[in-house]
Formats: structure tokens, sequence, C-alpha cells
């Protein structure tokens, strides 16, 4: 993974905080425009259609979605418990 200002490689094995910052270009590292997310050609510049609206993509925020491009981080407790769910329901 690299940061999406500068290209400077990432070595990150811990989820992200607010505060954390590129160690070469010092832009936040947990915001919109690093998110596997984004996608400036989608609607809110956003693939997670469950996202709430962030106004300003390269400022740190508190994005329940947020996944860091590039990184292998798995899905949250919270999605596979209603993927589980939801396959539940369908099976006999």
């Amino acid at each position: 993974m690299q940061c999406a200002f500068c290209g400077y490689k990432l070595n990150i094995d811990t989820k992200l905080m607010k505060s954390d910052v590129c160690p070469q270009c010092s832009r936040d590292l947990r915001c919109c425009r690093q998110c596997k997310f984004y996608d400036h050609h989608a609607y809110n510049d956003c693939k997670e259609v469950m996202a709430e609206r962030i106004v300003d993509k390269e400022r740190s925020n508190f994005c329940d979605h947020f996944v860091l491009r590039g990184s292998s981080q798995q899905k949250s407790n919270r999605e596979e418990d209603a993927r589980k769910a939801l396959e539940a329901l369908f099976t006999k």
C-alpha cells in the first residue's frame, strides 16, 4: 500500500487512527482519498453505498466503512455477522 498523495510506501499492520499521518508528506491517512472505496466517478466519490457523505475527501474522518486502499484488512465483524444472518435466511 502507498500514500495516495505522495506515493510513499506504507507499512501499516494495525488499524489506522484518525490522527495518523503519512511519514513522508504528513497528510492524513484515514481519509477518503486513502480508502479503497474512493472513486471520483461514483456518487459522492464513494463506491460504498451505505457510507455517509463526507465533504472534504482529503481530511481525516470517522467513516465506518474506511478500508485502507491496497491493504488486506479484514472486514468488520458486523459485516460478517450480517452476511451470515442473510445466508441463514435463505438456507433450508
